[in-house]
């Protein structure tokens, strides 16, 4: 895109926010004439409440019975009707210290009044808001937590249970809470006092006497069947109820017509997960695989490469390295709040991308109350890491918010002198500009400095070798090669809320990545099978990537049709500079079965192999719309248009290629619910990728490929607990690049693949403490068109069936509360080493075992866990040249401490 173009778009978009910070300046000054009332003032007027069993059996604050709690009856109040119009927006939650515990008030705009219906279960005190929804202007918009706000009291989550009911989850930590409830003009507040300062009785001023009350009559209320959950310590839980990543909206999962599966921060924390990969082994579907170096995390999704930058987004905006250090490479879970992963095309929101599925990186987001966590874990093979996360309000009235990420690893391996050191810095900073915008910037450095690994060769491995099997632990380069990265980034998030209805969203983000590599790599194996002839190479890149998205949302009824409408635009832009170097002499070969390092290597001169600039620029306009036929009847429509000018140069021969592509993508889709806890659904979607440097006899640049996939499910949450999705799926990828049979040395766009499939997968809570994070995935990946590999032929490394269950259970009440303990259990199948599907190149199934123990007492927390419990000799995925060696038995101890 040209500096005129990115000018205008960046005035278009300032002159919008111009108006909307015009229009919240003019908001503050009516809000600064207001005054509050006094909560002392209101605390006088509300009513104690003892024991919580049942909600009939609260006796309510006089002033705000009849508001918070309604019984059936003829006449609907009016501010019934409003709730009927539309669901309330809960925009602020505030926890409060007080005298006797803690407050905390659910905000509402222009005080709208709240129902609740509540149980509790143990210690826990659980309360659900029917007709309301959490939307909060900082941070996580949709989950509000209080870590031991006040002595006695564990826990506070407000979250959103369902696209229309809010839960207020209150944990005591030696018994139930006594709560409190009255209205104020900012919304419901709900006291807290912990049990063992309820037990105590009332002292009594001197010179006021007692007086006498008359009871009040009960409330009778809406009832509905008990729930139990019990909540310990810092806990999202295994079920993620809504996510944003298929719809850019907080969409449940239940109204998405594709399936969609969360990896939450509570699997992460007790998988005690480092980095993405770690992550994506919940996920079915999801084949991990590793490239040159090791270090760069690849994967396949629904037996497509899922490696290109447009598959792999940092809260919603691509995660491109500008080319340089291959996608996603060594990202750490330092910063990341949760993974979300999209089965399927998602070029109507995102662009160009790989048709097998899209992963978002969440990243955690400022708290409105302080949390400071230090978290420091150490294992075998001279593992070391640290982490420390803090946040909170950087003002009184909590305008401004802050979070700071920090973590550092140091790690050695079970492969030969492959050591691993990375920091990794996120600082965030979020602005409250008024009731209805919020600013928020975000930074992050992340560095990795670590040895070269490309893999095991094949013979000795999958091939039968003459001189024996060739041990995991093998290297085939030396101790003094290395592979170092630098990742810089940084942006902004401005949004503003014209209404309730109506809403603007605007990110930038500009990231900065370098490369640098000197390593030997095996290049062939001398017919002794034993001797590899190696050379040394060199890389080095520089890449840029700026990006800038907009969107518009708006909720309406045409009659009684609802709307959900999503407008937007999108511009990326990068750039890469790219050098390789390499040396084939004097570079000592190696012996794999007597290997001896550090020999001395003559100092030739490099050859330059290609030296190139190359970059892109995208302009992507799109637009969707869910409808709510009826309350159990929506369908999801989508169309994006996409334009993306190609160019690239070699630098050594000022050879010089340019491309213009543009598509069009679709999205329809289809939800009914015969039931509410029942999703049934069927979609079809579209993907393109560019087809680059392709090389046809009349000279024509190549089409993009394409995409297409026809999906169908169920969708199932079970008593608010578990969610659970089974999907059926043909996903076709067309116009591959195939050898021209009337052309020697040309290409054509003839060839096909094909995967179809089934995938399940659930998670969440079966009974208190016993969570379940669970997949399987059946995949049949074929060739079904081309010219030089038989049509029939099954996609390299992907399995037929793959499983995977983790499960934890911690211990809920007596002596040994806050014990608990996980068990993992992975299976992958059989696997073809290449698409000429050699017989003996198949890459053998396994079975892994992982295991957890660990305890939590109020802020702190200590793990054990085990990756490969019974030391199974498995490969993790084929590399670009040799085998990738899963690790042997591991141990890791993590302590971490809240405060």
């Amino acid at each position: 895109m040209k500096p005129k173009q990115l000018s205008q778009i960046l005035l278009l978009t300032s002159s919008v926010w111009l108006f909307c910070a015009m229009s919240v300046t003019a908001q503050e000054i009516a809000k600064s004439q207001i005054q509050s009332k006094s909560i002392a003032s209101l605390l006088r007027k509300s009513r104690i409440i003892r024991e919580i069993t049942q909600l009939n059996q609260i006796e309510l604050p006089n002033t705000s019975a009849r508001m918070l709690v309604q019984s059936p009856a003829p006449n609907v109040p009016p501010y019934q009707e409003k709730i009927e119009g539309g669901v309330i927006q809960v925009t602020g939650v505030q926890a409060k210290p007080t005298q006797k515990g803690v407050e905390v008030i659910l905000q509402t705009t222009g005080g709208d009044k709240l129902q609740i219906t509540n149980r509790s279960a143990e210690n826990n005190f659980i309360a659900d808001i029917p007709n309301a929804q959490l939307r909060l202007p900082n941070g996580d918009a949709f989950t509000f937590r209080s870590q031991k706000p006040a002595e006695g009291i564990t826990v506070i989550t407000v979250t959103n249970l369902d696209a229309n009911t809010i839960r207020v989850t209150v944990a005591g930590e030696s018994g139930l809470p006594t709560v409190e409830l009255f209205d104020s003009d900012e919304g419901l507040i709900f006291g807290l006092t912990p049990a063992a300062t309820a037990m105590q009785p009332p002292q009594q001023p001197e010179g006021e006497q007692p007086t006498s009350e008359t009871p009040q009559e009960k409330p009778s209320v809406q009832e509905d069947e008990p729930i139990e959950l019990v909540v310990t310590g810092e806990q999202d839980g295994y079920r993620v109820p809504n996510a944003s990543t298929a719809t850019k909206t907080d969409t449940p999962l239940r109204d998405i017509p594709q399936s969609i599966q969360v990896v939450p921060q509570q699997v992460i924390r007790d998988q005690q997960a480092t980095r993405i990969e770690d992550a994506l082994k919940n996920v079915p579907g999801v084949t991990q695989r590793s490239g040159l170096y090791s270090s760069a995390t690849n994967f396949t999704i629904r037996g497509f490469d899922a490696s290109d930058s447009g598959n792999v987004l940092r809260d919603g905006l691509f995660d491109s390295a500008g080319g340089v250090t291959g996608q996603g490479f060594g990202t750490d879970l330092f910063n990341i709040d949760r993974v979300e992963v999209l089965k399927g095309p998602a070029s109507v929101l995102y662009g160009s991308a790989a048709p097998g599925g899209t992963v978002n990186l969440v990243t955690k987001k400022p708290l409105r109350d302080p949390f400071y966590q230090v978290e420091a874990t150490i294992g075998n093979y001279d593992f070391y890491s640290g982490r420390v996360d803090l946040s909170g309000p950087l003002n009184d009235s909590k305008s401004v918010l802050y979070r700071l990420n920090v973590g550092y690893e140091n790690s050695g391996s079970f492969i030969n002198f492959f050591d691993r050191q990375s920091l990794s810095i996120s600082p965030s900073l979020s602005f409250r500009l008024g009731d209805r915008t919020n600013l928020t910037l975000q930074g992050e450095y992340a560095s990795i400095d670590a040895g070269s690994y490309v893999g095991l060769p094949t013979v000795g491995t999958v091939f039968p070798n003459p001189n024996g099997k060739i041990p995991r632990s093998f290297n085939s380069g030396e101790p003094s090669d290395f592979v170092r990265t630098e990742n810089s980034r940084v942006g902004y998030r401005l949004e503003h809320q014209f209404s309730d209805n109506w809403s603007l969203r605007n990110a930038f983000q500009v990231k900065f990545s370098t490369l640098d590599v000197d390593a030997v790599v095996a290049r062939s194996l001398d017919s002794d099978n034993r001797t590899l002839n190696r050379i040394r190479v060199t890389n080095e890149g520089d890449g840029e990537t700026y990006i800038l998205t907009t969107d518009l949302i708006g909720n309406f009824s045409t009659g009684s049709i609802k709307h959900q409408l999503l407008v937007g635009f999108d511009w990326n832009s990068d750039n890469t500079t790219y050098t390789r170097r390499s040396r084939g002499t004097g570079v000592p070969s190696l012996d794999i079965f007597d290997p001896i390092y550090n020999q001395p290597q003559a100092e030739e001169p490099f050859e330059i192999d290609f030296s190139s600039n190359y970059g892109s620029d995208s302009l992507g306009i799109y637009i969707q719309d869910i409808v709510s036929l009826t309350s159990n009847l929506k369908l999801l429509l989508g169309l994006r248009y996409d334009t993306q000018d190609y160019n690239f140069r070699d630098l050594t021969s000022d050879f010089r290629y340019s491309q213009a592509d543009s598509a069009f993508s679709p999205r329809v889709g289809i939800v009914y619910q015969p039931i509410p806890p029942i999703s049934l659904y069927a979609s079809y979607a579209r993907s393109f990728t560019p087809s680059l440097f392709g090389n046809s006899v009349d000279g024509r640049p190549f089409k993009p490929g394409r995409g297409t996939q026809y999906e169908v499910g169920v969708k199932a949450d079970l008593s608010n607990r578990l969610s659970a999705t089974l999907a059926f799926y043909d996903l076709t990828r067309t116009n591959v690049s195939t050898d021209d049979p009337n052309n020697l040395g040309f290409s054509i766009q003839t060839g096909e693949q094909r995967s179809r499939g089934i995938e399940f997968n659930i998670g969440g809570e079966i009974l208190p403490g016993l969570n379940v994070i669970a997949g399987y995935s059946y995949i049949d990946a074929q060739i079904t068109k081309d010219n030089v590999f038989p049509v029939g032929n099954r996609l390299n490394d992907v399995p037929y069936n793959s499983f995977n269950l983790w499960t934890t259970y911690q211990i809920q009440q007596g002596s040994l509360q806050g014990l608990g303990f996980g068990l993992g259990l992975f299976y992958v199948g059989e696997r073809q080493g290449d698409l000429d599907n050699t017989p003996t190149y198949v890459l053998p199934s396994y079975f892994r075992t992982d295991a957890a123990i660990f305890y939590q007492r109020g802020r702190y927390r200590a793990a054990l866990n085990f990756t490969n419990l019974f030391n199974v000799n498995y490969f993790e995925g084929i590399g670009d040249f040799e085998l990738i060696a899963g690790a042997p038995f591991t141990v890791r101890g993590t302590i971490s401490w809240e405060f």
